[in-house]
């Protein structure tokens, strides 16, 4: 039996995101919970922003359809946001407005991108709620606006400017029991949902 593919982003790709420390903690720990982590950049993604007559002259950027794949071939999908005025950054939004509009490239494979993958969402900010409000914002783009499945366990970083060693680690073992906890719960409804278990 293979392991449970989770692909891992940050919504943020600023040097010293605290959202990609946050990915970057999320793709080890799922390794160590036996997982198959996927840890990905948006940097590498770059996009327009969505605009409905580009995609009807040009149709959609093959960086899309690439990131399309990454969501179809993964079993459950682990987004750390920062927030940004109370919501989620306009970097993330447009991906996956776009990742939306994708047909899917060929040897894609996989499964609908947002009907298939269970998602998690984790979320980081310097003030005390931990980007509380943009992963409200984030989880009603998923399960309202495209169906997700989402879990409602978060792993949310509140002062998140302290939260991280210089090494890219938790300082607090609590922050990061809570996030194992959310990761557990992701590995085990993706490998159902997969029929990876019985």
């Amino acid at each position: 039996m293979r392991p449970t593919k989770i692909l891992t982003f940050s919504g943020s790709i600023r040097t010293g995101s605290y959202s990609a420390t946050l990915a970057a903690i999320a793709a080890k720990e799922l390794a160590l919970l036996g997982a198959e982590p996927v840890l990905i950049s948006l940097e590498d993604y770059p996009l327009p922003i969505y605009d409905a007559d580009l995609e009807a002259e040009e149709g959609v950027p093959q960086a899309a359809e690439q990131l399309r794949s990454q969501l179809a071939l993964a079993d459950g999908v682990f987004i750390a946001t920062p927030e940004y005025n109370a919501a989620v950054p306009p970097l993330l939004k447009n991906a996956i407005d776009w990742a939306s509009r994708a047909k899917g490239a060929p040897g894609g494979g996989g499964h609908d991108p947002f009907k298939g993958p269970v998602f998690a969402i984790g979320s980081t900010s310097p003030g005390a709620l931990g980007g509380y409000r943009a992963a409200m914002m984030l989880r009603q783009v998923l399960a309202l606006g495209l169906s997700a499945l989402v879990l409602a366990e978060q792993a949310m970083v509140p002062a998140a400017h302290q939260a991280f060693t210089d090494a890219g680690d938790f300082k607090d073992e609590r922050q990061l029991e809570r996030l194992r906890g959310t990761l557990r719960t992701l590995i085990d409804q993706s490998a159902l949902r997969a029929g990876l278990r019985a």
